[in-house]
């Protein structure tokens, strides 16, 4: 029997539909971890992939000509003339199309575009395809997780009895603009904004972080960051905010929290809304919408 990485060296993975059959095995299987950074500068958006050895990575199809920079590691990478070893440091033109490879070496990957666009999930439609094989491995995960989040809409309702608010009071304080202002650079590179299947919007980690860790500032000098606007509210949490000695509001881990695995963006981060009232009253209750 052929083994996957002799299959890689051979070349024989090639072509499209033998790279969706592979695909729709690989995506029934446990995916490795492929924490990804997103970062900004005017016009430029820089998009980090980090992959260890002994992983076999399929990419989605590249829309457009880009700017790729492999910083560290060694790729087999599978082409149609066979199997090139690509060795860091490098950097060369990618063409529109979809690369499939074998980590030989742990890898840090750069795909760099040029656009003003921050919204990742824009910026995924635009430069992005998605094979009908992840679309539909995305709409099983996207169906199972709403209905797996059930119990934190029915625990929302709950809270909001339990302390007087309406639902329109507490939406009306999500969304208001007036006090909101955007994450600090240094921590905007893994704390994406995506549709959340718990409600609305939510806040999502693409590298991961550990119990106790801290991840991101929710409020600065009485502005909500993106971390105070969108993180939703979960009967078992995995984040919690804590008050400074400035009156400002900061996110820690309280359970680890996945960043991006093959074909899953990462987990939602989520806090306990009474904790958050508590802390700081109603200013700090916040509803990703």
């Amino acid at each position: 029997m052929t083994t996957l990485a002799e299959a890689v060296r051979s070349g024989a993975l090639a072509t499209e539909e033998r790279i969706e059959r592979l695909a729709s095995v690989m995506l029934a299987q446990p995916q490795a971890e492929c924490p990804v950074a997103h970062f900004f500068a005017p016009g430029v958006y820089i998009r980090q992939v980090t992959l260890k050895a002994g992983t076999f990575a399929i990419g989605h199809h590249q829309k457009t000509e880009h700017v790729n920079v492999m910083l560290s590691g060694v790729v087999a990478l599978v082409t149609e003339d066979g199997v090139k070893e690509l060795r860091a440091p490098l950097v060369y033109i990618g063409q529109p199309g979809r690369k499939v490879g074998y980590i030989l070496e742990d890898t840090v990957w750069l795909n760099v575009y040029a656009t003003n666009e921050r919204d990742i999930e824009t910026l995924e439609a635009t430069f992005l395809e998605k094979s009908a094989t992840s679309q539909e491995a995305e709409r099983i995960m996207w169906e199972t997780s709403v209905g797996s989040r059930q119990v934190d809409r029915d625990d929302f309702g709950a809270m909001l009895r339990e302390v007087g608010i309406s639902e329109e009071t507490a939406r009306a304080q999500s969304e208001n603009e007036d006090d909101q202002c955007a994450m600090p650079p240094e921590y905007a590179s893994r704390f994406v904004v995506r549709r959340s299947p718990i409600e609305g919007r939510g806040a999502f980690l693409s590298e991961p972080a550990r119990a106790g860790e801290y991840i991101a500032p929710a409020r600065l000098g009485g502005k909500r960051t993106p971390a105070g606007r969108f993180v939703n509210h979960a009967a078992l949490p995995n984040a919690r905010f804590a008050l400074d000695d400035r009156g400002d509001v900061h996110l820690y881990a309280v359970r680890d929290v996945a960043g991006c695995v093959g074909g899953s963006a990462g987990d939602e981060v989520t806090i306990d809304y009474r904790e958050a009232l508590k802390l700081s009253g109603i200013a700090a209750m916040e509803k990703g919408s």
